[in-house]
């Protein structure tokens, strides 16, 4: 009997704790709303893909990194630009925004690991070392990647690209006889070099940490595609057992994974894009069709809900970004009503014009 009585208070405390847990949220969430509307079109939040759907509801505009970045910079109206995702995209936005715009982060922990394994001072490390076998390289960095590494990139005469044009990227390069340098993702940059018909002895990995990144001169000179030893922790969290187990269980089903999961993974995936080719491969997709998707979890989530009763969205394995789910309504709230200085992301003005100069060369591409 006092066991059944503790289950009994339990219960009602927990649902007590929960039902003021959801009050106190709802409040919140009333409070962002009436500052949106205070603020008009002085006020733009972009949400990335990835972050939770209780903070994709404040947003005015939703999208992948660049995607978010250039409508930023399309917007002149907006005094305070509030980016809810991680530090290289509110970077990139600062670059594209004008001097009277102020962007912001609604928490300044949060950053990419990908984007922390390359440095400028090991990427010209890396460089000098390619240089001495003969050069005929062209840096290319993923826009996961900080404004200084960017601004590395358009010093040198190379460009950014994203997880779709990647492969248009490439292109240009290898068209003018020379090597690609790819930084900071190896399995993007592999999966590239492979949709681009290139033999995977001809794609070198560059691990910083070894005397000339691990690679004899012959190798480099023969190679075509050098990436850069990096890798996003979200997307190699899958793995070719995953698919083997859907496969097993749901063989009706199709999967599409993102890019930066490793090659072996694309291999026997049923397809891959990036964030928006994903989504427009569910949007596609016919009545009735059963979807695996190998990406961020709350993508997946997001997705599975708004095509609930059409198509039947599955995850490969969930894999949530801890950077991402550090945004969330209370610092967001915490940031609009007081503005923080020190939530303020500025990128120096010689670094945003170098890197400035590759966002071009790949917007022109």
């Amino acid at each position: 009997m006092v066991s059944v009585y503790l289950s009994c208070v339990f219960q009602v405390g927990a649902g007590l704790l929960f039902a003021l847990w959801g009050r106190r949220m709802h409040h919140i969430a009333e409070k962002i709303d009436s500052i949106r509307k205070e603020w008009g079109n002085r006020l733009l939040i972009l949400g990335h893909h990835y972050q939770r759907s209780s903070v994709i509801r404040h947003a005015d505009e939703t999208g992948d990194s660049l995607e978010l970045a250039r409508k930023a910079g399309r917007n002149r109206t907006a005094e305070h630009i509030v980016f809810c995702g991680v530090r290289f995209m509110a970077e990139s936005a600062d670059i594209l925004t004008g001097p009277d715009q102020t962007v912001y982060m609604p928490e300044m922990s949060a950053g990419c690991p990908m984007a922390d394994m390359a440095d400028v001072a090991s990427a010209e490390a890396a460089w000098q070392v390619l240089e001495a076998t003969g050069g005929g390289c062209i840096p290319v960095v993923y826009v996961n990647s900080s404004a200084e590494l960017k601004a590395f990139c358009g010093r040198r005469g190379g460009s950014t690209c994203t997880s779709s044009n990647a492969a248009g990227v490439f292109r240009w390069v290898l068209n003018q006889g020379s090597k690609v340098f790819f930084l900071p993702d190896e399995h993007l940059g592999a999966n590239t070099a492979r949709d681009l018909g290139i033999a995977d002895d001809k794609v070198l990995l560059y691990e910083r940490h070894r005397e000339s990144g691990g690679l004899e001169p012959d190798r480099i000179k023969q190679g075509r595609v050098i990436v850069w030893k990096g890798f996003c922790l979200v997307h190699t969290a899958f793995t070719v057992e995953h698919v083997r187990r859907v496969r097993e269980a749901l063989p009706a089903a199709r999967i599409i994974v993102h890019p930066e999961v490793p090659k072996e993974v694309v291999a026997v995936a049923d397809a891959h894009g990036s964030t928006s080719q994903i989504i427009k491969y569910v949007e596609d997709a016919p009545d009735g069709s059963m979807i695996v998707i190998g990406t961020e979890l709350n993508l997946v989530q997001r997705l599975a809900e708004q095509h609930r009763g059409r198509v039947n969205v599955k995850v490969l394995a969930p894999s949530v970004c801890a950077n991402m789910s550090k945004t969330n309504e209370q610092n967001l709230l915490d940031l609009l009503e007081n503005w923080h200085d020190e939530r303020i992301v500025r990128v120096p003005e010689a670094v945003a014009k170098d890197a400035g100069m590759a966002l071009e060369r790949m917007l022109e591409l």
